[in-house]
C-alpha cells in the first residue's frame, strides 16, 4: 500500500480551503485550522522544550502528527528547531502570537458571557 501524501502546506498565494486564490488571511486560517497547531503552537509560547516535552503537553498528540505538523509550521516560518534540541517559535511565531491574544481575551469574555446566560 502507498504511503500517503500529505496535503500541502497552507501558505499565501497557493489555494487553500475556503479561498482559490491563497488570500494571506485564508492561508493563515488554513494552517492554524489544522488538528493540534494550534496547541502546538501556544505550548511554544514560553521556552524551547525538547520534541519529547512538547509531545507530553499536547495531551495525546501522535509522534507523526506532530512531526508533521512541526515540518509544517517550520515550512511557514513560524518555528525553527533550537537550542539545545528543542524547538521555538521564530520572530514571525511570536508576532503571531501577539496578534492572537486579542481574541483569547474576547473569548475568555465570550465564555464568562455564555456561563452567565446558562446559570439562573
Amino acid at each position: 500500500m502507498p504511503a500517503r501524501k500529505s496535503a500541502a502546506i497552507p501558505l499565501p498565494g497557493r489555494a487553500v480551503r475556503g479561498s482559490t486564490t491563497g488570500r494571506p488571511i485564508m492561508a493563515a486560517f488554513d494552517l492554524l485550522g489544522r488538528r493540534w497547531t494550534q496547541r502546538i503552537l501556544w505550548e511554544l509560547r514560553t521556552d524551547v522544550p525538547s520534541f519529547r516535552a512538547l509531545r507530553e503537553r499536547c495531551d495525546a498528540v501522535s509522534p507523526s502528527v506532530l512531526n508533521v505538523r512541526l515540518a509544517e509550521l517550520r515550512e511557514a516560518g513560524l518555528v525553527e528547531v533550537g537550542e539545545p534540541a528543542g524547538y521555538r517559535l521564530t520572530d514571525e511565531g511570536k508576532a503571531l502570537l501577539a496578534a492572537l491574544l486579542p481574541l483569547h481575551a474576547w473569548a475568555e469574555k465570550w465564555a464568562r458571557r455564555l456561563e452567565r446566560k446558562r446559570t439562573p
